[in-house]
């Protein structure tokens, strides 16, 4: 029998939230006891109704945190992440209880206390979820992980998964050599099956998850004993799915169309795009109406500094291969580019001026691009828009680059936040690994992500030029 490893992790999942039904619970009665202990009377009728109205509380709020991944025990949260999550989690929670004391009138608790308890409880939950980091950041909630093969793509793994923070949610066990084809791992990672089969072995090295990473797949899988271990409670996966998952990219050299086409995700149902609609034009609004004064500042600054005009316009290649007219707050020269030829910006480029090396380190410059969010040229979360001479020498360079353009470009973007501003044919290619994550899983959760994460770019001028 497979190992009880999966188990133990269902139940501290488990365990986790009672615990943390429990702090819900608790926050209840402490806000009413705040609320009412002046006012016997009230303190005696709401005690009577007390269990049943904590519990309802207890869950909404924890259902919503199970709908927002908060339970999902191999899901790595960063701190930002984890905040907006049970922020939304609360926010919803809440809302579903306002909706049930409007059908159901006698499960209503009084604004106050429902106000307090939330404050409460979210205090809470916060304080205990940080004390389970503290307590169970062993291995025990990590997945151990086996890696069939141990070639060029398994040792990827090693390569660009190598720090102990792209670690966080697994263990891997080690390498088990494909016959006929080349070993680049570590001997001191192999691991030789014996003649009772690869389901044998990971039963006794009590395996979660077997990654699927040969050099060469035709003839050369144990399929039999694969599905064995499917049947034995196994998770298997390729090593395109298990980068996508731990890494947040598509690794361009591992993945082939069928993977991209039976993968699952390009969500661009008509609900999604009301919804990223909706967003657009939120967000862009929303962030108009609080940089206007800084566009008019930026908008003297550059006119003040040197003659000619304040906007910069260019054509880009947006949604579905379409161009449209990006216009930005000029940062360089004039005759920045006066032989015609398109040219990418470089580290400290002597092309910008002395306004626009400071708008460009703080973004200001692309303020005017919530004009083409707004006229539904741009989305607010997306790939970075480049120009057609770049994207027609891309698109032949580099495998799949035109699958970017089947959502519209971004003012901000996955691949903006986790890779630096791209001069070159090579940094294309890396970027274009996150945009194909991106373009594969954005959704309106993973958009708000992307837009608080972005706060910190700008305030850090991570990755400007």
């Amino acid at each position: 029998m497979k190992s009880n490893l999966a188990s133990r992790k269902a139940r501290a999942a488990r365990m986790l939230w009672i615990v943390e039904a429990i702090v819900l619970v608790i926050a209840v009665m402490t806000a009413a006891w705040i609320r009412f202990h002046n006012d016997p009377e009230y303190h005696d009728v709401f005690a009577q109704q007390a269990p049943l109205r904590s519990i309802l509380v207890a869950m909404f709020i924890t259902g919503a945190m199970a709908a927002f991944g908060l339970y999902q025990v191999h899901v790595r949260h960063t701190r930002l992440d984890f905040l907006l999550r049970i922020t939304l989690s609360f926010a919803f929670g809440g809302i579903g209880l306002v909706v049930l004391y409007y059908l159901i009138p006698p499960t209503y608790i009084g604004r106050g206390v429902l106000a307090m308890a939330l404050t409460i409880a979210f205090i809470g939950v916060a304080l205990v979820r940080l004390t389970w980091v503290r307590l169970f950041q062993s291995d025990v909630l990590k997945q151990r992980i086996l890696i069939l093969g141990a070639g060029k793509n398994a040792d990827l793994i090693n390569s660009r998964l190598r720090r102990e923070s792209d670690r966080r949610t697994f263990i891997i066990v080690g390498f088990v050599p494909v016959p006929g084809q080349a070993v680049m791992v570590r001997d001191e990672l192999l691991v030789q099956p014996d003649d009772r089969g690869l389901a044998e072995l990971t039963e006794r090295l009590q395996i979660d998850e077997l990654v699927i990473a040969p050099d060469e797949r035709r003839g050369g899988l144990p399929m039999e004993e694969m599905l064995l271990c499917v049947q034995r409670g196994v998770s298997v996966v390729d090593l395109s799915s298990f980068f996508e998952r731990e890494a947040g990219m598509v690794q361009l050299n591992v993945v082939d169309p069928s993977w991209l086409v039976f993968s699952g995700g390009f969500d661009y149902s008509t609900p999604r795009r009301l919804s990223k609609r909706f967003f657009d034009l939120l967000a862009a609004c929303a962030l108009f109406l609080v940089a206007w004064p800084l566009m008019i500042l930026t908008a003297i600054a550059v006119k003040l500094e040197s003659r000619g005009p304040i906007f910069y316009s260019q054509t880009r290649v947006g949604e579905r291969g379409r161009h449209f007219t990006l216009t930005k707050f000029r940062s360089m020269r004039v005759d920045a580019e006066k032989d015609g030829v398109a040219v990418w910006a470089s580290k400290d480029d002597d092309r910008s001026t002395r306004v626009g090396k400071i708008i460009r380190k703080t973004r200001l410059d692309e303020l005017p691009q919530l004009v083409a969010v707004i006229r539904g040229d741009m989305s607010f979360v997306g790939p970075r828009p480049e120009r057609p001479h770049f994207v027609d020498m891309l698109n032949d360079e580099i495998r799949y680059y035109g699958v970017r353009h089947s959502v519209k470009p971004g003012l901000t973007g996955w691949a903006q936040l986790r890779y630096p501003y791209g001069a070159s044919v090579s940094d294309a290619e890396e970027k274009l690994k996150f945009d194909l994550f991106y373009v594969k899983n954005h959704g309106l959760v993973f958009d708000l992500m992307i837009l608080l994460q972005t706060v910190e770019v700008v305030l850090f001028g991570r990755g400007a030029r």
